[in-house]
């Protein structure tokens, strides 16, 4: 189900984004928030695999599972952040954005940090949804 309320605007003005994100993401007054905590690419098993691809396959499968047990859609998404450890690869990250998103996607920030909360895990993202 397709949130028509939320709004993605990338204004005349600012230059086109450089990924696969909206500038501006507009929430309705009414809504409600919700905020997760950073999601990680552990398996159901509590497995963490050492590959950054396969970490986020895990992630993205976490995150679809993280918004449908709050009756969520990713149209719903209004934000995400993201960290990773090391140098993503965009074309299969892309691959897994789109799927998720399509041609809706929500505002975005990404950061090449140090490290995470656990050794092993090399990306980390918070989503942030509105309904």
């Amino acid at each position: 189900m397709k949130n028509n309320r939320i709004q993605r605007i990338n204004p005349v003005g600012v230059p086109e984004p450089v990924g696969r994100y909206s500038h501006i993401t507009k929430i309705p007054r009414d809504s409600e928030i919700y905020v997760s905590s950073g999601q990680v690419g552990v398996d159901l098993k509590g497995n963490i695999p050492s590959n950054l691809n396969d970490q986020v396959s895990n992630t993205f499968f976490n995150i679809s599972n993280l918004l449908s047990s709050q009756g969520l859609h990713a149209d719903d998404v209004i934000k995400i952040n993201i960290w990773a450890t090391e140098q993503i690869d965009w074309d299969f990250f892309d691959s897994k954005w789109d799927e998720l998103f399509g041609d809706n996607p929500p505002s975005m920030t990404i950061a090449y940090i140090s490290g995470l909360g656990l050794p092993e895990l090399k990306i980390e993202i918070e989503v942030w949804a509105a309904k």
